[in-house]
């Protein structure tokens, strides 16, 4: 027996949380299917940076805010499926058949495209023998800020990732270097002046070319870098590597012949800020949608995502209303917010 949803989002980061607590909020049966272990998306790159732009929400720690956008997704009791990278979507009459890398074939009436940049895998050190050092001081992402004080630092790259963890690192850090293969640095002068001011040693057409174990051969102790201008090389002790080389982003989503959605830049969906695409049934939302007057901010996700599910809601049924209830009066909310009202004015003793 086949189990038809009224949506499927395809993406587990902000764009698709916040569509699956939405379009429960609008009544519709919904399923989330992300490729990751974990739910979140891009955020997870950097769970310990702080959110400043979504308004009226005081800075917040990414992962914390992951965290609560997981929880707010799951109001409405969605079906969410981790670990389950879709290949293809078809179209059969009236429905959409979504086919993962596993063979598993999942029904629905409409389908929201909620994939971001795609599913993003860091672009890894080529040095022979790098992967050994994943499971103790060679990182690809900053985890938790707490492993790295009184460290010595050695960051790889010059992007805005590089120099903002740079940045954030030297206060608790015992020393922090940046080393970049070119002339100039691509992050913003502003954050690069930051760094400078904060003590941070960056060294430009300096790549690593080698990682020195210690005696027991479980991490890196030293690492040999060399100028490309000058060809000199030196070898530094160090206690923790971070490589910000970007990220390869992989965009295998394919449809079948009947649909078909023009792209911006070969990758980016065109569509209208209400999330539809040219392609009845098919809607969008985050990054991977195009319109005029997009906002490439975390905040439009999520007028995105809400634009797409009212799309999806009257797509599916043409005499709902176009706007969402203001949760105030939405009578899904009552038993709910009377028990957070009752929590906020009774005093725990």
């Amino acid at each position: 027996m086949q189990h038809v949803y009224d949506v499927t989002i395809i993406g587990g980061g902000p764009a698709g949380l916040y569509s699956a607590f939405y379009s429960g909020l609008r009544g519709l049966k919904t399923k989330l299917i992300e490729s990751q272990s974990r739910l979140g998306g891009k955020v997870l790159l950097y769970p310990e940076k702080l959110i400043w732009d979504i308004g009226g929400h005081p800075p917040i720690l990414g992962e914390k805010f992951v965290k609560q956008l997981i929880q707010q997704a799951k109001t409405f009791d969605p079906t969410i499926l981790t670990n389950t990278k879709v290949d293809f979507i078809e179209r059969q009459e009236s429905l959409f058949i979504v086919h993962t890398a596993t063979g598993e074939k999942h029904y629905s009436k409409t389908v929201l495209l909620a994939v971001g940049g795609g599913i993003i895998n860091p672009q890894k050190l080529t040095l022979e023998g790098a992967e050994k050092y994943e499971m103790s001081n060679l990182h690809y992402t900053v985890q938790s800020y707490k492993r790295f004080v009184n460290r010595d630092i050695l960051i790889s790259g010059g992007g805005n990732a590089a120099i903002d963890w740079a940045v954030e690192l030297s206060p608790i850090a015992k020393s922090v270097t940046v080393v970049y293969r070119k002339d100039t640095l691509s992050a913003h002068e502003a954050t690069v002046k930051e760094a400078l001011d904060a003590g941070v040693l960056i060294e430009c057409n300096t790549t690593i070319t080698k990682l020195l174990a210690n005696d027991d051969k479980t991490a890196i102790q030293l690492v040999r870098c060399e100028n490309s201008k000058t060809k000199e090389s030196y070898t530094r002790q160090i206690d923790e590597v971070i490589i910000s080389h970007g990220y390869n982003c992989e965009a295998s989503l394919k449809f079948d012949e009947a649909i078909s959605i023009p792209k911006k830049d070969d990758y980016y969906f065109e569509g209208k800020a209400t999330g539809e695409t040219v392609q009845p049934g098919i809607f969008a939302a985050g990054d991977i949608l195009s319109f005029e007057g997009k906002i490439n901010l975390l905040l439009g996700t999520f007028q995105d995502a809400a634009n797409a599910v009212n799309s999806i809601k009257t797509y599916l049924k043409p005499t709902a209303y176009r706007h969402g209830m203001v949760s105030s009066h939405n009578e899904l909310f009552k038993e709910k917010n009377r028990s957070i009202i009752e929590k906020e004015l009774v005093p725990s003793h």
